[in-house]
């Protein structure tokens, strides 16, 4: 798959505002370097894409469709935010990312992706109006799926530092997750005595019945068809989501024997 056939195959709202003209300039880092016989092509195959003219400032009332394309960007583009945020970027982080797009994505669209990652990696990237363009394009369910990657990438090299907890938080508000939300997630990735609760989002003093009905809520808002129209490939990665909350139900069953 040549570059400007993987770049072209999905994007949407993502094409405009200020995550576009981060990956216009990541991709113009990479004309320079990149030959693959298509005469210059980089949107569409040949042939002229219309695209509806909504932009992050004038969107309409109904929030526009986000395509996978707009779905990856985002991420490379936050996933290279967090990995700087303890002031280096460590291979087992970088590493992550690659496995992630290639078990997302299989190799050859991995490869496209990471060379995209690279180039967004050495710019600076001014977080607020990035996330603004997310939040108010992008759909519930997905932003909650970014913000479970990105924890995934902070904790890859065995623990998520302070520094990098700090800026996950600070996407997290500028995207619109509300604190429980935020909390629910976060506790995917440590462990602690009370870890189940959070990820149900009740505390301790919570009855059974408080339990079952919060399992019932959380299945709900993290099932995988929430993202279906992210594509089959994000499906995937949203069951890992999916899967914590049963466990976190089924520990709970056990610790109070119901």
């Amino acid at each position: 798959m040549s570059f400007s056939k993987w770049i072209g195959g999905a994007l949407g709202w993502s094409f405009g505002g200020p995550i576009g003209a981060i990956i216009g300039l990541a991709i113009g880092s990479l004309i320079d370097s990149i030959s693959d016989g298509n005469g210059g092509t980089f949107i569409g195959q040949g042939e002229p894409r219309r695209r509806e003219r909504t932009t992050y400032r004038t969107q309409s009332r109904q929030r526009p469709q986000t395509q996978s394309g707009d779905f990856e960007v985002s991420l490379l583009i936050l996933a290279s935010v967090v990995i700087k945020a303890d002031g280096q970027q460590d291979q087992r982080e970088l590493d992550f990312v690659r496995q992630q797009f290639v078990n997302m994505y299989g190799k050859e669209r991995a490869n496209q992706a990471f060379k995209l990652f690279k180039n967004i990696s050495q710019q600076r990237v001014s977080v607020r109006p990035v996330c603004l363009q997310i939040q108010q394009m992008m759909d519930h369910p997905s932003r909650l799926q970014l913000i479970h990657f990105l924890f995934g990438i902070a904790k890859a090299d065995g623990t998520v530092t302070s520094d990098e907890e700090r800026q996950i938080y600070t996407i997290a508000g500028y995207l619109g997750i509300n604190s429980k939300d935020y909390e629910s997630i976060k506790a995917m990735f440590y462990n602690s005595s009370d870890n189940a609760y959070k990820v149900l989002e009740i505390d301790k003093t919570a009855t059974v019945d408080d339990i079952k009905k919060a399992y019932r809520k959380m299945a709900m808002k993290y099932h995988p068809d929430k993202v279906r129209h992210l594509g089959k490939e994000h499906q995937e990665g949203a069951e890992e989501k999916f899967r914590q909350v049963q466990a976190a139900y089924e520990q709970l069953q056990k610790e109070r024997g119901f």
